[in-house]
């Protein structure tokens, strides 16, 4: 196998050729090298180059598959060449790429590129180990915001219909921990969607995600007022007044939100409340994998597509979506 691209000319190169598709999946998906059968996990898989897929050697049912089986590409036509392509934008554009833009780029409709964006996010969503963030000697910023449009940008017709209060009424609440100088020395972020900022929210999630004895900073919302009285160290600052106390600010999940309101308003323009925990995927991935080389985050991205599915009802809010334990 030929060396794994690092840039983008090289990937348009290197996944030109099925074979190379092929090999650096497989090395992805069975890094043993050894190809198993994604129904019963027997080994015993021969490869029919003729139809490009692989037979099972035992006898159950639906014994062929192939590289996209048990993936988020199966049952598309789409050829993994393009797909890796539109996975290979998707996770290294700093401020992301749009449907319209994946349309252009690899020659399928804007649709097909829509739901191949949605289903590139499903993958990026990075599984919690159980691990939490912080600790003794550790240090997690804690902040929360809304999305959604500016009135000042919208037609005085849409505005009425779109803007029906102040402050956060009509936009999405979301909520946001960045550990400081986190795993292997970098600053790492959880992002989630929220019903409200509300201290009975806000807490749980906190305390899910933070290990005791840690420094939390905020600001002064009334939300994280009883911190101090469990088990951190919460110190805040007044925005109204200083955005630093020394070392007690929350410019680090700010500048989270920031890449990503850039991400929202400047490449995607308009995007569904429904959809809105899926873009917090793909920026917290590009976030959290920030430091390694294009080749590198790829690779990350690579290995999150095995069992996981995400179906056109899935993603329209008509069925579930589908996960794997295996």
């Amino acid at each position: 196998m030929s060396r794994e691209p690092k840039t983008l000319q090289e990937a348009i190169l290197y996944f030109a050729k099925p074979e190379n598709c092929r090999e650096y999946l497989v090395a992805r998906r069975w890094p043993d090298g050894i190809v198993k059968c994604p129904r019963c996990g027997s080994d015993s898989v021969k490869f029919q180059e003729k139809y490009n897929r692989y037979q099972c050697g035992k006898k159950h049912e639906l014994r062929q598959f192939t590289l996209k089986t048990a993936t988020i590409f199966e049952d598309s036509p789409v050829g993994l060449d393009k797909w890796l392509m539109a996975m290979w934008m998707v996770v290294n554009c700093k401020n992301g790429v749009s449907s319209y833009e994946i349309h252009r780029a690899i020659g399928v409709t804007q649709k097909t590129a829509w739901f191949m964006d949605h289903r590139i996010r499903f993958a990026l969503h990075q599984q919690i180990s159980g691990e939490k963030m912080g600790g003794e000697g550790g240090t997690v910023e804690a902040d929360e915001t809304f999305i959604g449009g500016l009135s000042r940008n919208m037609h005085k017709d849409r505005r009425t219909k779109a803007i029906t209060g102040t402050g956060g009424k009509d936009k999405v609440a979301v909520f946001g921990l960045l550990e400081r100088h986190g795993e292997k020395g970098k600053s790492q972020v959880r992002a989630q969607v929220i019903p409200n900022r509300w201290r009975s929210t806000l807490e749980p999630i906190i305390k899910d995600n933070v290990e005791a004895g840690s420094s939390v900073y905020t600001d002064e919302h009334a939300g994280y007022g009883r911190l101090s009285e469990s088990e951190y160290i919460h110190a805040f600052v007044k925005h109204a007044e200083y955005y630093v106390d020394g070392a007690v600010h929350t410019n680090g999940i700010e500048n989270f939100w920031c890449l990503l309101k850039r991400g929202i308003k400047g490449t995607y323009v308009s995007v569904e409340p429904f959809h809105m925990f899926r873009y917090l995927d793909e920026q917290s991935f590009r976030f959290n994998e920030r430091f390694g080389n294009d080749g590198d985050r790829f690779k990350m991205a690579a290995e999150g597509i095995v069992d996981k599915r995400l179906t056109y009802k899935a993603l329209t809010g008509k069925q579930e979506e589908q996960t794997s334990s295996n």
